[in-house]
């Protein structure tokens, strides 16, 4: 019981701080203690002795290093690539010179659309949604300002456009789609037929939703604001034409399409394409430059430690005996195994504050037993996939926390409304409609 307290008790304290602003590396550690003191872990490896095999017991300050270390070894180079090409992209005139041809030619009313649209595309395509955020935020700026549009709803657009109709779509190349494979013996594509009617349905709900949002707010005063960080370009200062403006991002899609074999390092490839035509295309502005690398590199570090701090806590709040108990229940939620599936992943995503680890942590003990009920693989896929992309939005995930306090620079309490609304309730929606439809047909 102590342990159930202790794992729930964390969580929540750990959304608490996320809201309240407390910065995420002192909210994670506290939050990872609380469940490691309640569980019973020792706090120091040299408390926490040998396993029967010989092998060092976990304790909370080794497991809590080895999730934030192994995050940063992992995505660093990304990261840090990722947020020099958003820097270079606004500080060349590229994604000013985008939007506004987007917004003089289709109008002001598209900009929310336009933004939600690039990030959809760059995720499809296989960028890395963490990478999106970097990507498009210039451009998103820049067609916020043009609209006049408030931009604490950036971040909302952003997380909508990467991380629920298109990461976990089939044929989707996002790690989300590809994880349950292995364990399910099925391919990108499972589930095709569902996926495309929940695809469909969460796009059009959601960008209801936060179209509505956004409209309201302008209907109360609320304007764009612009901030001393932001590139200003006056109305006539020359700018790259919009089609050679677009080139840096269709470089980043076209070459990470071109070396897939090459796995996650075919990010690298693409974004180090990308800053280089970047560059190449704001020359003008080459003076920028070295200020430029320096804030993107910055933002980088700020980004990926955030991220690492909450993948931190998920490495604690798996040890804990609470944890262990909670997936046993819901293996014996009784009715469709899909529905078991289905809770099972989105309430350890939910914990984990991760889509992919609550894949990774859940299929190796759900998907031999779900199999053996009889349930279908490629309907386990999809149903795994989808719900595994809705409460690991939650305040403290680490994508959520990087997108709106180091990409977008809000606070939770003026964005997260939008990005909740959108990726976690919206996704809810879609996989009780992916079970529906699975059930019906």
């Amino acid at each position: 019981m102590l342990s159930w307290i202790g794992l729930i008790g964390g969580l929540a304290l750990l959304i608490w701080m996320t809201v309240r602003g407390i910065d995420i590396l002192i909210a994670g550690p506290v939050a990872a203690f609380v469940v490691a003191v309640t569980a019973g872990l020792p706090l120091l490896p040299p408390l926490a002795g040998l396993l029967p095999g010989g092998e060092a017991a976990p304790d909370f300050a080794s497991s809590y290093m080895a999730g934030f270390a192994s995050f940063l070894a992992d995505w660093f180079f990304m990261f840090l690539l990722g947020a020099i090409f958003g820097e270079v992209m606004a500080a060349s005139g590229a994604a000013t010179s985008v939007a506004r041809a987007i917004t003089r030619r289709l109008g002001s009313r598209y900009a929310l659309a336009a933004t939600v649209l690039a990030c959809a595309v760059l995720t499809y395509g296989g960028v890395s949604v963490f990478i999106v955020a970097f990507a498009v935020y210039g451009l998103a700026v820049e067609l916020f300002r043009e609209a006049d549009l408030p931009r604490r709803f950036i971040p909302g657009a952003l997380a909508f456009g990467s991380v629920t109709f298109t990461m976990t779509s089939a044929g989707s190349p996002e790690i989300q789609n590809l994880i349950p494979m292995p364990f399910l013996g099925t391919n990108a594509y499972a589930g095709w037929q569902v996926s495309i009617v929940v695809a469909a349905f969460m796009a059009v709900l959601g960008y209801a939703w936060i179209a509505r949002m956004v409209r309201h707010a302008v209907a109360g005063g609320e304007r764009f604001v612009t901030r001393a960080t932001d590139a200003d370009f006056a109305v006539d200062t020359r700018l790259p034409s919009p089609l050679l403006a677009m080139l840096p991002l269709v470089g980043v899609l076209g070459v990470f399409l071109l070396t897939q074999d090459l796995g996650k390092w075919a990010l690298v490839a693409a974004l180090l394409t990308g800053v280089a035509l970047a560059c190449m295309v704001g020359w003008a502005q080459r003076g920028q430059f070295p200020a430029v690398f320096s804030r993107g590199a910055t933002g980088a570090v700020v980004a990926i430690t955030n991220t690492c701090a909450v993948v931190g806590f998920g490495s604690v709040a798996k040890l804990s005996p609470a944890f262990a108990d909670a997936l046993a229940a819901v293996q014996d939620i009784p009715g469709s195994p899909l529905i078991g599936a289905a809770v099972a992943v989105t309430v350890i995503a939910g914990l984990t504050g991760s889509a992919s680890g609550g894949q990774t942590i859940a299929l190796p003990l759900i998907a031999p037993h779900y199999l053996h009920a009889g349930a279908d693989p490629a309907e386990l896929h999809r149903t795994v996939a989808i719900a595994s992309g809705a409460l690991d939005s939650l305040p403290h995930n680490g994508y959520v926390v990087t997108t709106i306090r180091a990409v977008c620079g809000e606070t939770h309490a003026s964005a997260y409304a939008a990005v909740g609304a959108t990726t976690v309730v919206v996704p809810v929606l879609g996989t009780i409609l992916a079970l529906v439809l699975f059930t019906v047909f």
